[in-house]
């Protein structure tokens, strides 16, 4: 198999040799190149042709998220950005996330850091996801991204901020698991769902602390539905949707009421939705809706095995439209999907799902690939 060639984009002259050396050293990758601020990049993106770009936030002459943006227009390419653990950029990498990248590393450090060698396995690991994308995958991602009007990102609300309504506790429960694309898969599936859903909603995107509160702003702004970040003792409540914090998996009690715990990854990852569904399957049983959305590896299989052992129902995106069809895949190979649908139909399941548990005569509609056991 022909190496994975990457471009490095980065202004510090240390980060681009820790990066170049770290990348050398991994199976299958070849580092074709280096720039040292957006513009070099561009030029070197065109003249190169990588199958992957790094690319930094912070950067003289032409910044990673303006580069980032005319690439996707001039040389559509495969880009994981480096992003340092700041609330500030959080913002600009759930921006990048919104403009077209595939997915970020942080820097554990900041720009400057000496440490990263530390996230080297999980930037090998998603360099090497970007590349395996399909080009039809790809070009969805793209489009998408392409779709979305640059906006001012909303600010995350004050912890305790007061409800618009008062809590009423789900009867119904959705939970989303997402990993790479998911934030952008999360854009799309959040605006497609109405005000008065009929359940509750909990999303685990894979993100590292101080990032999901960001995500959740973004979130609310992006359909009718209030969204949080989840804290400790939260109600699970209807019409609403929290995320699972970073770095903290959450469970619930039978009562419905969130925890957080640090348990070690799972997966590889905190937080996990294996452990989410885990924990939910028990209780809610058969008005539990999983839904498995793009991502690498398979986290939420074996939620996915609980939910349906207790009677719930399980959805999977479908690999056309998963930016990275490792999640999904997983529960769908496992003969645990009931249905597997693209990204554009998945919201109108769930209002499906939820209005066939109001109103048992009802069905649930046959939308998208049944699997047959």
């Amino acid at each position: 198999m022909q190496p994975i060639r990457v471009l490095i984009v980065d202004d510090s002259a240390f980060m681009r040799h820790a990066l170049g050396r770290l990348l050398s050293e991994a199976d299958g990758l070849e580092v074709v190149g280096f720039a040292g601020n957006g513009e070099l990049g561009l030029e070197a993106a065109r003249a190169l042709r990588p199958d992957v770009i790094t690319l930094d936030v912070e950067m003289p002459v032409l910044d990673g998220l303006t580069m980032l943006r005319r690439l996707m227009t001039e040389t559509p390419t495969r880009v994981i950005m480096l992003s340092s653990l700041t609330t500030e950029g959080a913002a600009i990498t759930l921006d990048a996330l919104d403009s077209g990248a595939i997915d970020f590393v942080a820097k554990p450090g900041g720009s400057l850091s000496i440490d990263i060698g530390r996230v080297g396995a999980e930037l090998v690991a998603k360099i090497r996801a970007a590349a395996a994308m399909s080009e039809a995958s790809f070009l969805g991602h793209r489009q998408r991204a392409l779709a979305r009007r640059p906006q001012a990102p909303p600010t995350p609300p004050p912890a305790g901020m007061p409800r618009t309504r008062p809590a009423v506790a789900a009867q119904r429960l959705v939970v989303v698991a997402s990993s790479t694309g998911g934030p952008s898969a999360l854009h799309a599936l959040v605006g497609g769902l109405p005000g008065r859903l009929g359940a509750g909603v909990v999303i685990v995107q894979h993100m590292p602390a101080g990032f999901t509160a960001s995500l959740a702003a973004r979130l609310a702004a992006a359909g009718q539905l209030p969204a949080a970040e989840a804290r400790a003792g939260d109600v699970l409540a209807e019409d609403e949707i929290v995320l699972a914090p970073g770095d903290h998996h959450l469970i619930s009690s039978t009562a419905g009421r969130v925890q957080l715990v640090q348990l070690p990854p799972v997966n590889g990852v905190r937080p996990a939705a294996d452990v989410t569904l885990l924990s939910v399957a028990p209780a809610w049983r058969e008005r539990l809706l999983c839904v498995v959305l793009t991502g690498m590896g398979a986290d939420g299989r074996e939620g996915a095995r609980a939910v349906k052992a207790h009677g719930g129902t399980v959805l999977a995106q479908d690999a056309a439209t998963s930016t990275v069809y490792g999640m999904p895949a997983a529960v769908a190979e496992a003969g645990l999907a009931d249905r597997i649908l693209p990204l554009e139909r998945i919201a109108e399941a769930i209002v499906a799902w939820a209005a066939a548990g109001r109103h048992p005569q009802v069905p649930f509609a046959s939308h998208g690939r049944l699997v047959h056991h």
